[in-house]
């Protein structure tokens, strides 16, 4: 796949720079020709010594380098590459590209290039989460850029959460996604995730605990094997993915229009933790306290966005995926569950408060189908979703 293939590395200025040289390492043993670019803020994670010997090529960085500009190499570097890959990519480079500036050579390259460009987000979780990085993020998948990450996980700088630039395997996987177009291209997947939020009054609402972290991380591994991902979100703690079409909703009424104006698809996950129900009499005004005691609060049920989409009698997707989130008897509970949804699959774990699985990284899954149930041993919510990912791609193929 990656054989003969010339990818232009761009290595941002990031503690992150170091997997870099372990991924030119990855990227040659398959066959790649690696073109480095080094960026001046790179060069003081790594040094140019460094990457020159193990691309096995001179290094690139000055964007009025006499020699390789009296040929407009900027122009030809550009040009030449299969692929583009910014490793890290730190919020400054992402804020440049979406701001479309060309002053020095790594924005000059990706402003003067049609080639696909892959991003490998990395930088701290305060920094991913400001919302000028999500916009930044945002302009550039309109714009056509592809993402890899960022992963949860523990900072250099001691901090945890979403930012850690994704392993070096990952972002290997996913420069040959976009090289070959990957078992998903050409298909068009369909995610929910995280929770709802049901109100009761313009203040307070009835939701869950679901983070959302893994049906983002479905959504983001499904995009990375080539799939057209439409992501439709609740109220979640953590930023969707980069490389996929988003739709935020709050209540689990607006999530079935959001579901329902997205079909067709080849397939669809539902992997958001919908709230069972809705109060029926929405206050306009906060509920106060009263002597009179507890206000009465009826509820009636939210519609079934699973069963819904299972039973379709047309247009319902090859593959329907549900998720069950049980606390006791997990198997025997998902396997009735799948029966009665009418869907394909079921993703079932074990939600019990000892398991800290809810809102946690790591998750452990039982995988229901018609042969039977499948269970995978407890591991991070990116690795169960590229396996599930995989899984997908199979049985669509």
């Amino acid at each position: 796949m990656l054989a003969s293939k010339r990818i232009l590395l761009i290595i941002g200025g990031g503690i992150a720079a170091y997997k870099s040289l372990d991924l030119i390492r990855r990227l040659r043993e398959r066959g790649a020709e690696v073109v480095p670019v080094l960026t001046r803020a790179g060069s003081e994670f790594v040094t140019p010594l460094s990457v020159s010997a193990l691309s096995g090529r001179k290094i690139f960085s000055d964007l009025f380098d006499l020699t390789d500009e009296a040929e407009m190499g900027h122009i030809e570097l550009s040009r030449s590459a299969d692929l583009i890959v910014v490793a890290p990519a730190t919020a400054d480079l992402m804020a440049r590209m979406a701001q479309g500036h060309a002053d020095d050579l790594a924005s000059t390259l990706m402003l003067a290039t049609d080639t696909p460009v892959l991003l490998a987000p990395a930088m701290n979780v305060r920094m991913w989460q400001h919302p000028a990085t999500q916009r930044n993020m945002e302009t550039l998948t309109a714009d056509g850029i592809g993402f890899v990450g960022p992963n949860d996980g523990d900072m250099a700088c001691g901090e945890h959460g979403p930012g850690r630039m994704a392993e070096v395997h990952e972002i290997v996987t996913a420069i040959g996604s976009a090289l070959s177009g990957g078992p998903l291209q050409g298909r068009r997947v369909l995610v929910t995730s995280g929770p709802t939020h049901e109100p009761i009054d313009p203040v307070r609402y009835i939701a869950n605990r679901s983070s959302g972290a893994q049906g983002t991380a479905i959504a983001q591994a499904l995009a990375a094997l080539g799939a057209d991902v439409v992501f439709v979100t609740g109220p979640a703690t953590v930023p969707p993915p980069g490389g996929v079409e988003v739709i935020r909703v709050e209540t689990a009424q607006e999530m079935l229009a959001a579901v329902e104006g997205a079909l067709p698809v080849d397939a669809a996950v539902f992997a958001a933790a919908v709230a069972d129900w809705r109060v029926t009499s929405e206050s306009d005004r906060k509920m106060k306290k009263t002597e009179g005691g507890l206000p009465l609060l009826e509820f009636a049920e939210n519609p079934d966005i699973l069963a819904t989409v299972s039973r379709m009698a047309e247009g319902r997707p090859a593959l329907v995926v549900g998720f069950a989130a049980e606390t006791h008897d997990v198997v025997d509970l998902a396997t009735a569950k799948r029966a009665r949804k009418g869907c394909d699959w079921i993703v079932a774990n074990d939600v019990s408060h000892a398991t800290g699985i809810m809102g946690g990284a790591e998750n452990a899954v039982t995988l229901i189908t018609k042969e039977g149930a499948d269970s995978w041993p407890r591991m991070g919510k990116d690795q169960v979703a590229r396996q599930l990912a995989e899984r997908i791609a199979q049985a669509l193929a």
